[in-house]
């Protein structure tokens, strides 16, 4: 089995990803780093001088490349892979895979985000408020999508309880 965790920016995927990888004894996979290390290039530094076209061609790439190959293997997607390209029809009809949706609430997603706005989508909001907006109307764009996934789970616990939530439901 292999699991492929989605989500918005900041919902947790690559730390519960990562966590709950450690658990299972699998290997983790975080799609934005491994598409940095394959390009020699940072996601943003891809978005300034490409385009994010660019960049979701790239990521539906590298996914392709990954799950070909993925043997007890958790990977944690940017938050818009799931939205271009019927990535969400494809990955749910993927054989042994199941795909798990971090649901997280507004304001948490917004409290950490403004701590750290250096991903290329929201680098340019200056204020809290901004923010929230962005979020808010991206969320309700993306949860189409999202809410697609084989799984969901609300990521707005503790990494332990999300993690035990998870195991749960994969039984």
């Amino acid at each position: 089995m292999n699991l492929i965790f989605i989500g918005y920016m900041a919902s947790g995927k690559s730390t519960i990803g990562q966590q709950l990888a450690e658990k299972m004894g699998f290997k983790f996979i975080d799609l934005d780093n491994y598409i940095e290390v394959c390009e020699k290039m940072s996601v943003s530094d891809i978005f300034k001088t490409k385009g994010e076209i660019h960049f979701r061609k790239l990521e539906q790439s590298y996914l392709k490349k990954i799950t070909a190959n993925a043997d007890k293997t958790i990977i944690a997607l940017g938050g818009g892979t799931p939205c271009f390209y019927n990535t969400m029809e494809w990955l749910n009809e993927l054989d042994n895979f199941k795909t798990i949706y971090l649901r997280t609430n507004l304001d948490i997603l917004t409290d950490r985000l403004f701590l750290n706005k250096t991903r290329p989508l929201i680098s340019h909001l200056e204020t809290k408020e901004a923010l929230k907006d962005f979020i808010a109307k991206h969320l309700f764009e993306r949860s189409f999508f999202y809410n697609q996934a084989s799984i969901v789970v609300e990521s707005t616990t503790s990494e332990e309880e999300t993690i035990n939530n998870i195991l749960f439901k994969l039984i």
